[in-house]
């Protein structure tokens, strides 16, 4: 039930299009570029209390939802102006930057902007995503369960190669702040373990982000993340979803942003999901709000699967990529109401609605990717994909023609009656899109199909 606003339907589609009666809606500004805010894209134009909508800076997919504007995400002072010049009333951080950069606190800061509902935490909280180190001390302070660490910067060096000595392999290395993607590793060899904390500390290999690291515990499971919505009492759960990092078939090459996703996780059952939310949500939840850290927005739970009990691998302040492409088609509610929801306090008023369908999506990625690849490569057979969505992430659009601008370029997301049928509709389309180089996995989801 809406319990915000009334309003009529657009006549036309009730998309958010940019012309239909704003004044009954809300103004809405997404911020980003990927997969992640296609879907998000996708998810909130189909939204009834969605009014003039814009995505910043988008990508050649997300024109189809709303209107793109040439600013960055981390442009805070341009994002400001248009925020005031467009009567924006919800701004929806979709990358971690800008929330770890204080977008919340810039605003909540700011007379001309307080007013505005922006859809992630404060400063502190994104501090969960932006420090691994301050995110352990949390979890060992709430008693959350995680794998076990050590803490390592340039002035307890020699105790950092002593742990490592005296841990069993393999050993999981973590740079402390945000290094892109990149800044865990996972090693067998004690000596090569310690070289690498040597060129995160002392070499500077992701710059300050490894200026600590965090020595963990490997834990062997099987991996899943879970999503919710907070208002910093209350929360939601979104559907789950399972991704696959690794660039080759059976998990195999470089780890990468993502090369697909399946939703439900068939053992994420309801016995499992019990343990994750009174182990691992509330006490999350609850811990923010003792420690008094403003969180209104998405949390990340990025867990493992250890024999039927579930671990905290890290935390991150947004929805993930490219889970999110998966997730949303499964989440029948309507997410503008449910940011509007948090932003009141009253999520614990709402009733989650998940479609009983299964979600795939399987990631087309440049050749080369995670490595050295190029741009610029003209995109065809995109017009038509029966039973999929086509969701943009490094795409450009230039003189009319769609063109690869990223790594990870398009994801080719499905619904079926079952993850066999999502996957069979995803490859079928994917096999339709040509472009120089073109790469995909052949067996996201091999171990439920």
């Amino acid at each position: 039930m809406l319990i915000f606003v009334s309003f009529v339907r657009a006549a036309t589609s009730g998309f958010c299009n940019g012309i239909t009666a704003s004044f009954i809606m809300k103004n809405i500004l997404l911020l980003g570029s990927g997969g992640r805010e296609s879907a998000l894209a996708w998810k909130l134009s189909r939204s009834e209390l969605c009014g003039n909508f814009f995505i910043a800076p988008g990508n050649a997919g997300t024109s189809e939802y709303g209107m793109n504007v040439p600013i960055s995400y981390n442009d805070f002072p341009a994002i400001k102006q248009h925020c005031i010049t467009n009567k924006i009333d919800i701004v929806i951080p979709g990358p971690e930057e800008p929330l770890v950069a204080g977008i919340y606190d810039y605003f909540k800061n700011d007379v001309d902007l307080k007013h505005i509902i922006v859809a992630g935490p404060s400063k502190a909280g994104a501090v969960l995503e932006g420090s691994k180190a301050f995110s352990k001390k949390f979890m060992k302070r709430h008693n959350i369960p995680t794998a076990g660490y050590f803490e390592v910067t340039a002035e307890n060096f020699e105790q950092g190669i002593a742990y490592i000595k005296r841990s069993e392999p393999p050993y999981v290395l973590k740079a402390d702040g945000l290094a892109a993607g990149k800044g865990v590793v996972i090693v067998s060899n004690p000596y090569e373990a310690i070289r690498v904390m040597r060129s995160m500390i002392k070499e500077a290999q992701f710059g300050t982000a490894g200026h600590t690291v965090v020595i963990e515990q490997f834990l062997s499971g099987i991996e899943l993340s879970v999503f919710v919505l907070t208002d910093g009492k209350h929360y939601v759960v979104l559907p789950e979803a399972k991704d696959y990092k690794r660039i080759g078939v059976g998990d195999t090459g470089p780890n990468t942003g993502g090369m697909g996703s399946v939703s439900p996780v068939p053992f994420a059952d309801m016995a499992f999901m019990d343990k994750v939310r009174a182990q691992i949500i509330e006490p999350t939840v609850t811990g923010l709000l003792e420690e008094q850290i403003v969180y209104k927005g998405f949390i990340f739970f990025g867990l493992i699967n250890v024999g039927g009990e579930p671990f905290v691998i890290e935390y991150n302040c947004r929805l993930g990529d490219p889970e999110t492409e998966s997730v949303m088609p499964r989440l029948e509610n309507d997410l503008v109401d449910l940011i509007l929801h948090m932003d009141a306090g009253t999520l614990d008023q709402v009733v989650m609605k998940t479609s009983p369908k299964a979600a795939a999506t399987v990631m087309m990625v440049s050749g080369g990717y995670p490595d050295t690849y190029e741009k610029g490569k003209v995109i065809t057979g995109i017009g038509d994909a029966p039973g999929s969505i086509l969701l943009h992430a490094g795409t450009v659009s230039r003189d009319g023609v769609v063109r690869t601008n990223g790594g990870r370029v398009l994801a080719v997301t499905s619904l079926g009656h079952d993850l066999k049928d999502a996957l069979e509709k995803c490859y079928t389309n994917a096999a339709n899109v040509e472009y120089a180089g073109r790469y995909y996995r052949t067996d996201i989801g091999f171990e439920f199909v």
